[in-house]
């Protein structure tokens, strides 16, 4: 059966249509947009995400430019992820996140 792949939306690498990362440049969305704090598919432009409410937009610790929630930032390229630590997940994760998406685990020091 023919496997038809398309275009990451971050880097353009052509990838398999069910991939969940983007092997080239690490995306956790290669597809779609989607909220850093509940997944949910969001839109650029919308000022909430639908899911949430958690706001789309943010300022760069970096540049101080007010860019889109995603990897990393649109004009400077800091990158906004943290790894999970919990052993067993170590996923990359947002760095305004309070718990893991994926396992669900504290990202913060308390």
């Amino acid at each position: 059966m023919a496997s038809y792949k398309q275009p990451c939306k971050h880097c353009g690498a052509f990838i398999n249509r069910d991939a969940l990362f983007c092997p080239k440049c690490g995306s956790r969305s290669p597809f779609v947009d989607s909220c850093p704090t509940c997944l949910y598919q969001v839109n650029r432009g919308d000022v909430l995400c639908a899911g949430c409410g958690r706001p789309l937009y943010i300022t760069c610790s970096k540049c101080e430019k007010r860019t889109f929630v995603q990897d990393k930032c649109e004009h400077c390229g800091h990158d906004f992820m943290v790894q999970c630590p919990n052993k067993r997940c170590g996923s990359m994760q947002f760095f305004e996140n309070k718990k893991c998406t994926a396992c669900g685990k504290s990202l913060k020091k308390e």
